[in-house]
């Protein structure tokens, strides 16, 4: 895969449902949750970048990965600033910071402030939304 994402992303809700599995719909295109444990990213320590299921772009790498023990993979700082983009979540009766693929908007998590240094963010990202590449 590229470093870059595919440009020729779905443009309806169909064919977004016909690329992608039940699981990475729910979660890219639903905003659902994995849930928490069930991740066979969260032992990923090989060097590597995590891509976007949903388009194939660069979202993070295992240098920003760290174990936050909250059952999702968890990052401290996206690969690139402009790989991701945050939106207020008043889901649950709460307001959350939604994180999203900068380039098909896809559900990926929410973001934190209760991360470790440098950044003192928790990005908890569904791994379903994640294709981990080993380098």
């Amino acid at each position: 895969m590229s470093n870059q994402p595919d440009n020729r992303q779905p443009d309806s809700d169909e064919q977004w449902q016909e690329t992608l599995s039940d699981e990475e719909y729910e979660i890219l295109r639903e905003a659902g949750t994995e849930p928490a444990g069930t991740s066979p990213l969260l032992d990923i320590s090989d060097d590597g970048v995590f891509r976007c299921a949903g388009c194939g772009q660069e979202l993070f790498t295992t240098d920003e990965k760290f174990e936050s023990g909250t059952g999702w993979p968890s990052f401290y700082d996206p690969a690139d600033n402009d790989a991701v983009e945050t939106r207020p979540d008043h889901s649950l009766g709460r307001t959350r910071t939604e994180v999203v693929c900068s380039s098909c908007e896809g559900h990926l998590g929410h973001v934190f402030e209760d991360g470790p240094k440098p950044t003192g963010k928790r990005y908890c990202i569904n791994g379903i939304a994640l294709d981990f590449e080993d380098e």
